[in-house]
């Protein structure tokens, strides 16, 4: 095995960083043992593949790996314009007035009794990452909150201050947080009505509500789930009414 020049071996070596120069001076004063010891060609040459399988460890360390939560976090963040969008039915029940959350018009309360038409919210999915928007069934206003953290029924909800969160809390209860004001809940008081978003905190019991089936009439009404199966009756042919003619076998 032939000795490699510490000269030419170090020239391959890059300089980009701290580390790996330091490897490199290892590397050089590899080459200047390996030019003292004469005879013993195998052992520079091991030393000086071990010094470069240092370098290389030093060469992957530089490279942070990916942080997926981040990915993660940015993709639940885009809406998704190509996949069909997921609308679900229901009522929001309010922990803390004992009422349900209505989308008459421009004011949202949460004083609807169960069964209210009011009450009946289509709920559209935005994204992968749990958002959502809340659209009222009988005004098509769509549940937004303003930049004083007021809440409001608005007839568009394209902006990004009308998607909020979905989060399952540890109690089974649901909370929803706004998508553009970073900690702002939907929240009522005892009275059935909003609270500046402003003072709500993820633990508090005016943020947490409970998913209900609307009792009220289905929102899809469809005319023919009330009618019977119908068979559809086409003309005998002439080889079935052969066969109906034949006489059955006899064993």
């Amino acid at each position: 095995m032939s000795e490699m020049p510490a000269a030419a071996f170090t020239s391959l070596l890059p300089e980009t960083g701290p580390a790996v120069e330091g490897g490199q001076e290892n590397v050089r004063r590899n080459g200047s043992m390996c030019s003292s010891c004469g005879s013993s060609e195998e052992l520079c040459s091991l030393q000086s593949f071990h010094f470069f399988v240092l370098w290389c460890h030093a060469q992957g360390e530089n490279h942070p790996s990916p942080n997926f939560k981040q990915y993660v976090r940015t993709q639940g963040a885009v809406t998704d314009q190509l996949s069909r969008r997921q609308v679900r039915v229901y009522q929001l029940y309010s922990r803390t007035s004992g009422k349900h959350v209505q989308i008459p018009g421009r004011r949202v309360s949460a004083t609807a009794e169960d069964g209210n038409l009011f009450a009946r919210l289509f709920v559209e999915t935005d994204t992968f990452g749990s958002r959502v928007r809340i659209r009222g069934a009988e005004s098509g206003r769509y549940l937004c909150m303003n930049r004083k953290g007021k809440l409001v029924g608005k007839p568009n909800g394209r902006s990004r201050d009308c998607i909020f969160t979905e989060i399952v809390l540890e109690n089974n209860y649901t909370a929803f947080q706004n998508a553009k004001y970073d900690g702002w809940y939907v929240a009522f008081t005892r009275k059935g009505r909003p609270i500046k978003a402003s003072r709500t905190r993820e633990n508090q019991r005016e943020v947490h509500f409970i998913k209900r089936l609307h009792t009220g009439p289905p929102p899809f009404p469809n005319t023919d789930q009330s009618k019977h199966f119908e068979f559809i009756r086409f003309p005998a042919t002439r080889r079935a009414k052969r066969n109906r003619k034949s006489p059955p076998i006899s064993s």
